[in-house]
């Protein structure tokens, strides 16, 4: 077995002299790690605010691809119902005799119609990942304003066709809220 010796130890001590006064060398090509991550940040912060800027000048608000508006107005006693090609007779009648159980349900009395469009997104989205079957969606029936369109009523009808995990809605049974709310049926994952 060896030790190191006294001449091992000198070396190291004599390439840490020799190093003394040595410059780094610098070039064109060297990238400082961190001025290119400040660099981009800046960019970055500009680019956010240039889209926030477009975003509060844009007069319409699409969220989901959902528009604020319904391209056809029903009445508020006007049953709902919509069914996407491939769904099978039998299961719609089931969803509109209120045979399918709901597993969750959304109640947007109160809301405006940009806050129920990101409420009703929202909601359908979260329950699609949960795997839930079935959903209620309340939309009320207008009432509240004599003479006036169910216009929520409307939207939703609109927005529910026009999202990927709706396979079907129908009119809810008395139960369940009758022409002022839909059963949902939703898309399975990976079906």
């Amino acid at each position: 077995m060896s030790y190191p010796s006294d001449q091992e130890q000198d070396d190291d001590l004599d390439f840490d002299s020799a190093m003394q006064g040595v410059t780094r060398i610098r070039h064109d090509r060297h990238v400082d790690p961190d001025a290119g991550k400040l660099k981009l940040r800046r960019k970055q912060d500009s680019a956010t605010r240039f889209r926030r800027q477009a975003a509060e000048q844009e007069v319409e608000q699409v969220i989901d691809g959902l528009s604020s508006e319904a391209s056809q107005i029903v009445d508020s006693a006007d049953e709902l119902l919509f069914a996407a090609p491939g769904v099978q007779l039998r299961l719609l009648k089931r969803l509109r005799l209120g045979h399918l159980p709901w597993e969750a349900g959304l109640d947007l009395h109160g809301y405006t119609v940009e806050a129920a469009r990101d409420e009703l997104s929202g909601f359908i989205r979260d329950a699609s990942r949960q795997q839930l079957r079935c959903v209620l969606i309340i939309h009320g029936k207008a009432y509240t304003q004599p003479g006036q369109p169910a216009l929520l009523k409307s939207c939703v009808n609109d927005w529910l066709r026009q999202l990927h995990d709706v396979l079907a809605f129908s009119s809810a049974q008395p139960r369940d809220g009758g022409t002022g709310a839909v059963y949902v049926l939703l898309r399975r994952k990976g079906g």
